[in-house]
Parts: structure tokens; C-alpha cells; sequence
């Protein structure tokens, strides 16, 4: 893969102050993500790859270290400097789908571009042309209530994607769904890693991590493992 990583963490660690004590909960993390890949980043609790997933999202700062996310150090960023950058260049899909419950499956994939300012007969087409790229082309006027958990992760997916980041991060994206719809979600995001898009994931499952590419084991806020799969071939 050619020019810079997508994501490069350097000697990044986090402390949690909370008066009395504090915690180390990253420890000098050092990790190149490139353009492209589908990591899966697993540990118990308590191990770190939460605290590693708030980072990368730019939802929290490191308390030393450097973040370059797609060639700049985001680190030091203001606040509003790091909303900018969130809903530019990450795209979220949470366990809990986080959909605004009174708004149509085409209204919620365009609110991101309304932050955006996207002009509205832009942001509509792409929004249809979303919703249709994840099977619910017949779903677009449906309130989430009136959609399966399989169907409101796939609005939030095409939500994700809507200002087309470079950065897609999925935090236990099957956690609420059953066997056969986690299988459907997973399909779909390995679909868009092969489509170029690069894929984040936390999870505790094992058969869900084997979707990945490459997965990274933390403990006690340090990576105990980085393991890549060979691609397979006909």
C-alpha cells in the first residue's frame, strides 16, 4: 500500500485521573493501521481496546503520545476542531445503532451530511443510493421501530458512510443482533474492506473477529498480539 498510513499511533498512553488514584489505562501503544485494512481489536474487559476505540474516534484525547489520523496529528486538536475531523473522517456504527428514533431510515443516513453541508439534493441521492448499497432500497421511508436490528445496523452503516470517510470504526457492532443478522453485518463490512474502506472493529467474539484481516490482542491497556491472515485464493 503506497503513502501514509491511515492511522499511526506513536508511544501513546492514557491516564485516567480520578483524585485518589490514577490509571494507566494505555501504555506507550505503538500501531500503524494502513488504507485499506480490517482490524479487529479484541480484550476482556478492562484490557484497554476501549479506551484505544474512544482514541481513534477522536471521542478522547491521549494523555501523551501522538495520533496521526490520516497525516495529521490529532492529538492536540480543540474541540471543534476534532468534531470537524470526526464527521469528516470517521464514519461510527455502535451496538446500539444510536438512530434518532422519529426520523426516517432516509433521514437518518443524511443527517451526517447536513452537519456537513451538503446541499440538500446531494445529500438525498446519496442517502437513496446508500440505503439501496445496503439492501434497503424498499426501506428508505421505514422508521427504525418498523426495521429488524439487522436492518437498523445496515441504516447505520450506510449513516456511516455517508460523508465517504476514510475511517470506518464499528464499536461491538453485533452485539444486539442475533447469529444469522451478525453473519449479514459482517458480510457486508467485509463487502466494503474489499470496496477499498477501512474497517475498525471491537469485539469479544471470536467467530466474529475471524472476519478481519488482522487482529490485535489487549491486556492490561498493552497489545499482547498483532496477527495478520493471508487472504485466500482460488
Amino acid at each position: 500500500m503506497m503513502g501514509k498510513p491511515l492511522i499511526q499511533l506513536e508511544n501513546l498512553v492514557k491516564i485516567y485521573d480520578t483524585g485518589a488514584i490514577k490509571v494507566l489505562g494505555l501504555k506507550k501503544i505503538n500501531l500503524t493501521i494502513e488504507r485499506g485494512e480490517f482490524v479487529a481489536i479484541m480484550g476482556h474487559s478492562g484490557s484497554g481496546k476501549s479506551t484505544l476505540m474512544n482514541i481513534l474516534g477522536c471521542l478522547d484525547r491521549p494523555t501523551l503520545g501522538h495520533y496521526y489520523l490520516d497525516g495529521t496529528d490529532v492529538a492536540e486538536m480543540t474541540p471543534d476542531a476534532l468534531s470537524d475531523i470526526r464527521n469528516r473522517k470517521i464514519g461510527f456504527v455502535f451496538q446500539s445503532f444510536n438512530l434518532i428514533s422519529r426520523t426516517s431510515a432516509l433521514k437518518n443516513v443524511e443527517l451526517p451530511m447536513t452537519y456537513a453541508r451538503v446541499p440538500k439534493a446531494r445529500r438525498r441521492a446519496r442517502a437513496q443510493e446508500l440505503l439501496a448499497r445496503v439492501g434497503l432500497g424498499a426501506r428508505m421511508g421505514h422508521m427504525p421501530n418498523e426495521l429488524s436490528g439487522g436492518q437498523r445496523q445496515r441504516v447505520a452503516i450506510a449513516r456511516a458512510l455517508a460523508n465517504e470517510p476514510p475511517l470506518l470504526l464499528a464499536d461491538e457492532p453485533t452485539g444486539n443482533l442475533d447469529t444469522a443478522a451478525s453473519i449479514e453485518i459482517m458480510e457486508l463490512f467485509t463487502e466494503l474492506h474489499r470496496e477499498g474502506v477501512t474497517v475498525v472493529l471491537v469485539t469479544h467474539e471470536e467467530d466474529i473477529a475471524a472476519f478481519a484481516k488482522r487482529v490485535i490482542r489487549f491486556g492490561d491497556g498493552q497489545i499482547l498480539s498483532d496477527v495478520r491472515r493471508e487472504e485466500k485464493t482460488c
